[in-house]
């Protein structure tokens, strides 16, 4: 039998993760990174520092009363069973969901997935140290079947499958998504400073990190590239470094046209999703028929990032990892999928 957690004592409880995160001692960080490492060579020190610094951001208490202040949080009838398929393109990438879960008051059967079974596990284990009343309500497993909703996240390809298996149960499925960033050229050289974090955070592997730039001419990449000295560790990284060979190797062979400042390259293309080490562009005239073009691609970005004067909805240079509680997925409302299941 499930024991009994008050919705104020789970909350208590994420934000005690909160803090414990965000005062590890050196030793204990040291050997995160190492144990994050051996699993998964995407994940180096600055990676899993950056997303400890993301989740501390996400259980920070003031956060999470504004976030749950849109709610009517009531405990389930009956606790659900649910599903959770994690990605583990990033470290802890899964863990809002998880969070949506408990918060909700229901069960969740978490299958972690290779690329992040050590950090997400880790993370599964702090929490449980401070409440191990959670553990009735995580629930670590190979097969997720039977369950009564499901929350996945894949690949395409992944969610075709995921649709096949779940599609006659509550879900949410998430697909491919990617991030895009609008350049009007009068930036100054510091926000193009920081929209480099939002092309190399993670490498680029996350769906919230810039793959590809619509600029108004081409002196506007010059200049992005210039601005870009400070992001050169990420060659520092043997995988990232293979992509980066394999993709200037290709280019060079077909002769195709291409930008390159040593660790980037910068390549003209009408596609959202460059592959690791690779910026895509577009040139525009246009920009309101550019505004009426995005909206046509809505269920294929994630985020995009530019000056706000005009676009509020828009994420200010150098913030697109970090999101808060309420900066849903493919803005699909997690929290609400689930309180509707009861």
């Amino acid at each position: 039998m499930m024991e009994s957690i008050t919705f104020s004592e789970r909350i208590n409880s994420l934000v005690k993760l909160g803090a414990r995160l965000s005062n590890l001692s050196g030793e204990e960080r040291e050997d995160l990174f190492r144990r994050a490492y051996n699993q998964n060579n995407w994940f180096d020190e600055r990676s899993v520092s950056q997303a400890l610094k993301g989740l501390c951001l996400l259980l920070e208490e003031s956060n999470l009363k504004k976030w749950l202040s849109q709610y009517r949080i009531e405990e389930p009838k009956r606790p659900k069973s649910i599903g959770l398929l994690m990605a583990g393109n990033i470290p802890g990438v899964g863990f809002h969901d998880l969070m949506c879960v408990l918060i909700s008051g229901h069960v969740a059967s978490v299958k972690l997935s290779s690329g992040d079974s050590f950090f997400s596990k880790w993370l599964i284990d702090q929490l449980l140290t401070i409440q191990p009343a959670f553990s009735g309500q995580i629930q670590i497993e190979e097969m997720l079947k039977g369950k009564e909703a499901y929350i996945a996240t894949g690949s395409d390809n992944s969610s075709r499958y995921f649709h096949y298996y779940f599609g006659k149960y509550p879900h949410i499925i998430r697909a491919n998504r990617s991030s895009v960033a609008i350049l009007t050229g009068n930036e100054s050289d510091e926000e193009l400073t920081e929209l480099g974090k939002d092309i190399f955070s993670f490498f680029g592997l996350g769906c919230r990190n810039v793959s590809k730039v619509f600029v108004p001419n081409e002196q506007v990449l010059h200049r992005l590239l210039d601005n870009m000295e400070s992001f050169r560790y990420v060659m520092e990284n043997h995988k990232y470094l293979n992509n980066y060979e394999y993709n200037k190797a290709i280019y060079l062979v077909n002769k195709e046209d291409h930008l390159d400042n040593g660790f980037l390259l910068v390549k003209a293309s009408e596609a959202l999703v460059s592959p690791i080490a690779v910026l895509f562009y577009e040139i525009y005239s246009d920009p309101t028929e550019l505004d009426r073009r995005l909206v046509d691609l809505e269920e294929k970005i994630q985020c995009i990032v530019g000056d706000q004067s005009s676009h509020p909805e828009r994420i200010p240079f150098g913030k697109a990892q970090e999101p808060k509680p309420w900066d849903y997925a493919d803005n699909k409302d997690t929290l609400q999928f689930l309180l509707d299941l009861d």
